[in-house]
């Protein structure tokens, strides 16, 4: 059992460093672009919200798989310069989650009491202000628990970046069986693998939880 990863390690600790830098950058471009479209969901600007509204409904409703096909396939049909299939993989996964961020993000401006930013406007705070002073840092502390849902998924999401020519944690199975190795033990390492990157993620969301918690 144990000689499937040390007879392999090397395609082991590539492909999980391959799936730590995707869920990291992918992580943090979505929650960028997911909080800006949750804010846009909340404007007064009709134009925003509609921007918003629709581009959640699309993005959440079409599969991870066709998202990944449009930028490595329709784009070069399309003729549009896309960089290496890493950054490309990185696109289809922040503009997949950045939708489901934007919900959550959303789901917690609406628990915020709108006396809390009436009371701001009244003192002459503009939109902005109100959401980046008033809003935002209390939405965050409600929405830790299905933020940090949303950030597991993604990590799960990276293993379809496999089937895009990326060498990511995904593709090991593969690899694995044009050497022969067992794939019973080559799935069950990589599941493993998984939850090693998995259990810190959820005591971080109980650490935040306690943290930002109001008595």
């Amino acid at each position: 059992m144990f000689s499937v990863l040390t007879d392999n390690w090397p395609l082991f600790r590539d492909g999980f460093w391959l799936t730590i830098r995707l869920f990291v950058v992918s992580g943090v471009l979505s929650l960028v672009l997911g909080t800006l479209l949750g804010a846009f969901r909340v404007s007064p600007v009709p134009a925003l919200r509609g921007f918003g509204t629709g581009y959640v409904n699309i993005l959440r409703n079409t599969p991870l798989t066709l998202v990944f096909a449009f930028l490595f396939f329709g784009a070069a049909k399309m003729q549009l310069a896309l960089p290496n299939p890493f950054w490309t993989a990185v696109g289809a996964l922040t503009i997949y989650t950045s939708a489901f961020i934007c919900e959550v993000v959303r789901s917690g401006v609406n628990t915020i009491a709108p006396g809390q930013s009436e009371a701001a406007r009244a003192v002459g705070m503009s939109f902005f202000q109100v959401l980046t002073i008033v809003v935002l840092p209390q939405a965050f502390r409600a929405i830790i628990p299905p933020l940090m849902s949303v950030l597991i998924a993604l990590l799960k999401n990276t293993t379809i970046a496999a089937g895009f020519s990326v060498a990511e944690a995904g593709a090991i199975p593969a690899a694995m069986s044009e050497r022969g190795e067992n794939q019973l033990l080559t799935l069950l390492w990589i599941t493993i693998g998984f939850l090693i990157l998995i259990v810190p993620l959820i005591f971080l969301q109980r650490w935040a939880e306690r943290r930002t918690a109001v008595a």
